[in-house]
Formats: structure tokens, sequence, C-alpha cells
């Protein structure tokens, strides 16, 4: 196996350590865990530190056009972009995405990215917080999915797997909320409960893990100097 062959398992390897002991660990997504679970994730390793529109595109929508992908993540291991930057490269691929489908996108995408602090304000500035992967990250998440998944409010039971998530919490929020409000908010109560300074001890860890793997095969690959 080559050195980019290994980069590309170990960003997989980090990735799944964040979606396993975090998002699923903690309850952050409820339908995350089934959805793996049933292997209706992918993860896709792309390996240039400045990946160009194409190299991006092309697997934005090959899978967009495999209705067995649910929710596929981009991992940029190389990338050095920083979480503002990422915000806006997201604005510019969803456009092209929109416009390949003839103004009918059939992905939502979202930038997760490992620099971000624990504000607790509200549910919605503790989002970034939540979505400290341990590379920049797209998630592409089918728009039709999310349907489904909204058509389950007020009760939320359609495709949410109520053992992946403190279900005391989320059923705690107001039920006429939208879905991924009430998520959010389910969100902020646990990390309030958990504490944010234990939160983030398991998140470092995770990042820590990153940057030893790494470094093993490419000691220019260090973590981006973030908010931590």
């Amino acid at each position: 196996m080559s050195d980019e062959e290994r980069l590309a398992v170990e960003a997989v390897r980090v990735y799944r350590r964040y979606a396993v002991e975090i998002v699923e660990g903690l309850g952050f997504c409820p339908y995350a865990e089934r959805t793996r679970l049933e292997g209706r994730t992918r993860e896709v390793p792309i390996l240039s530190a400045i990946p160009t529109d194409a190299e991006v595109l092309d697997p934005i929508e090959r899978i967009a056009d495999d209705a067995s992908i649910e929710i596929a993540l981009l991992l940029f291991p190389r990338m050095t972009l920083g979480r503002t930057a990422l915000g806006r490269w997201v604005e510019h691929l969803r456009k092209r995405h929109g416009e390949a489908r003839g103004g009918a996108p059939v992905l939502a995408i979202e930038g997760f990215h490992p620099d971000a602090a624990a504000d607790t304000s509200s549910a919605e500035r503790l989002t970034p917080f939540v979505r400290r992967t341990p590379d920049p990250t797209l998630q592409l998440t089918r728009l039709d999915v999310l349907e489904r998944v909204r058509r389950g409010t007020p009760t939320g039971t359609a495709f949410v797997d109520p053992a992946s998530m403190d279900l005391e919490a989320f059923l705690s929020v107001d039920a006429k909320a939208p879905l991924h409000e009430r998520i959010a908010q389910s969100n902020l109560r646990t990390v309030c409960e958990r504490g944010v300074a234990s939160v983030r001890r398991a998140m470092d860890a995770i990042l820590e893990d990153r940057d030893a793997a790494y470094a093993a095969l490419e000691p220019g690959i260090v973590r981006r100097a973030g908010t931590r």
C-alpha cells in the first residue's frame, strides 16, 4: 500500500472515530448510526491540499446519482482552508451542484471543520463546535432523505433511531419546532449537561490521534492552529 493509500485509510479511520464516539456516542444526529449500519453512508477522501472544482464536483455528482448513498462525507486531510473560507467554498459548491442539476439540487452540502469554539449562548452558535471533524469535511445528505426525516415531525420518529440519542433531551424540546432546530437544541442540552470541557477533550483526543497517524506518513501534515 502506498503512502497516499495509507493517508486515505487513516483519514477515514479518524473520521469514523468522530462519527461513532462523538456524533453517535453523544446522540448529536438521530439517524447517523442507522444510516451507517445499514451501509448507506460513504466516506470519500480527497487528498489534494487545494482541490480543483472538478476534483470535488465529480464525486458530488457521482454520489447524487447513486440513490443507495444517503449520507456521504468528503474528507480533506491535506487541506489548510480555515473555517470561514470553507463556508464560502461550500456556498460555491452548492451553486455549482444546483446548476449541474438544472436548478434542482439532489444533495444538501454542509461544511464541517476542526476549528470551532464552544459557544453555548444558543443552539445555532454551538453547531460549528458539534461539527469538529478531524479534517475539513463536506457532508452531503440527500434532500429527499431530509424531507422524509422532516415529515416525521412533530413526533420525529420517521428515520430517527431512538437508541442513538438522548431521547429525553430530544423530546423535551418544543415539539412544534422544525426537526433540525429540535436536534440543535438537544445537542446544546447534551453539551451543557456533559460539560464543554469533557466534550472538547473527547474531540481533541481524536485530533491528537489524527496528528500522530498523519505525521507517521507525512511529517508536514499538522493540525491547523484552531480554537480549542
